[in-house]
């Protein structure tokens, strides 16, 4: 199978973590076996670049190898009051118009909307950024409040550990669920968070706590997806409150009980549709959706696709 060829656009003044995200993801490989992708980094601005951090970078490519990617990832950019510069702009309109995924990461979401690949899109960047990039791009549907935004052939994503999410969505678009979580455990990161779970969390719990009543409930659903669950039903198991258990479970989420449980039912279903040839209902059944109709209906909202698709898609016919 051919390589996924990867493009990670540097530039002068990039921060050393915005860098390594997409290279980390699509330049390293899970195990023993060859990377499905071919990584080059490329330079924004000819010579050798000044990482945030003080140190020298020198990229052995240039603007032209994003002729060659089919995935080009802009990781940031330095400054959001600054346009990029223009030959980078003319060279991400000419690969989206020949087919490119274009990925533009925390500030990056400026350089993809001054190129104009936002227009009349739904999108986001880094929150403190969000008001000043709505002033400035008025035809971008901006979403300030999500961790990423997937429009198909161009992706955004909020800032910093965001751009990890958006990464690891993106490879399990590609290569799916077991790919991402393989990709997540090589990381030692969450191997999926919703796009739509909250960019910031005021006091949040802390992810390692694994003793107290909220995550051993959570450890639980997730074990037992095929059966019935609701707000009062966890907050029971929990013995909390629903108020107590609403605040705690959005504080240590970002998200609804809803929404995760869907979230946790759909990567289950996708890990079951890879790896099993169990019949849909089978799946749909152990996932907690009940019948295929109503798991066809979540993967059509969520995923853009069918689970028999999806299955055909992942085992190459």
């Amino acid at each position: 199978m051919a390589r996924t060829r990867v493009a990670v656009v540097a530039f002068d003044g990039i921060r050393p973590f915005h860098l390594s995200v997409p290279c980390a993801v699509f330049g390293e490989t899970a195990g023993d076996e060859a990377s499905p992708f071919d990584l080059r980094v490329c330079a924004a601005e000819p010579g050798e670049l000044r990482s945030q951090a003080g140190f020298g970078i020198v990229a052995r490519h240039g603007l032209r190898t994003l002729a060659w990617a089919d995935i080009i990832v802009v990781p940031s950019w330095r400054d959001p009051g600054e346009a990029p510069p223009t030959p980078l702009v003319a060279a991400l309109r000419r690969a989206h118009a020949r087919g490119a995924l274009v990925v533009g990461l925390c500030l990056g979401a400026f350089v993809l909307a001054e190129a104009g690949l936002l227009d009349g899109r739904r999108a986001t960047t880094h929150w403190r950024w969000a008001a000043r990039f709505a002033a400035r791009y008025p035809q971008v549907r901006i979403e300030p409040g999500v961790l990423y935004v997937d429009e198909g052939d161009v992706l955004t994503s909020a800032g910093t550990a965001a751009g990890i999410d958006c990464c690891l969505h993106l490879l399990r678009r590609r290569l799916g669920a077991e790919a991402a979580n393989r990709m997540a455990r090589t990381l030692v990161v969450p191997p999926h968070r919703q796009g739509s779970q909250a960019q910031y969390i005021e006091q949040p719990v802390l992810a390692t706590a694994r003793d107290t009543p909220l995550t051993k409930t959570l450890d639980w659903a997730t074990r037992h997806l095929g059966e019935a669950h609701s707000l009062d039903s966890l907050a029971m198991r929990a013995a909390m409150s629903r108020r107590s258990f609403t605040r705690h479970f959005r504080q240590h989420t970002g998200t609804t009980v809803g929404r995760w449980l869907l979230a946790q039912r759909l990567a289950l279903a996708q890990r079951l549709l890879e790896t099993t040839a169990q019949p849909i209902e089978r799946v749909a059944e152990r996932a907690g959706f009940g019948t295929a109709l109503s798991m066809r209906q979540h993967f059509g909202a969520m995923l853009h696709t069918t689970p028999s698709l999806y299955r055909r898609e992942f085992r190459g016919g």
